[in-house]
């Protein structure tokens, strides 16, 4: 069983209260918080932090590049989900994915080099095997372009409901 992160703070009001704050270069880059009823996990967004604003266009090219699928992972084989691969999601949403596809852990210079081993070689598990890092999805980075995507489809449709109306002439 893996381990588990209890945080259970008890407050005497009903106001939202921050349970970890995360720092970068002494910016507050994000927090988890809760109250009595619910838990939000909360990343940067304030226009201040951010420069270069454009607006997402061809939102709904990029969305038809995305595959979803169904599968279940391997460690719980009864249970079928709705998901991505991340090396597919990958070229697609870069910011959503961390790790490099089939990457694998190696020796490096913080480690305690074993005799004939040098930086940068694979590690082995006890079989001999290479050890996975696998990558991994932060799926809300693709809520901006299903935004997007689903905007840019609601115009077209508006478009081509208003046609429609002037073929069959009907008021508008």
């Amino acid at each position: 069983s893996g381990a588990v992160i209890d945080v259970n703070n008890t407050f005497n009001s009903s106001s939202t209260r921050s349970f970890a704050r995360f720092y970068r270069r002494g910016v507050l880059v994000g927090r988890i918080e809760g109250n009595d009823t619910t838990t939000t996990y909360v990343t940067s967004s304030d226009y201040r932090l951010k420069e270069n604003v454009v607006e997402l266009t061809g939102a709904t090219d990029r969305l038809k590049q995305l595959d979803p699928k169904r599968f279940n992972f391997i460690a719980d084989a009864d249970k079928t989900v709705d998901g991505f691969l991340a090396h597919e999601v990958q070229s697609v949403v870069p910011e959503a994915i961390t790790g490099t596809h089939n990457e694998v852990e190696t020796w490096e210079e913080e480690d305690d080099l074993p005799d004939g081993v040098s930086l940068g070689d694979n590690k082995l598990d006890e079989n001999g095997n290479t050890i996975p890092k696998y990558q991994g999805i932060d799926q809300s980075k693709l809520v901006p372009l299903l935004t997007a995507a689903l905007q840019e489809a609601l115009t077209k449709i508006d478009s081509l409901e208003a046609r429609l109306d002037l073929i069959e002439g009907v008021p508008s």
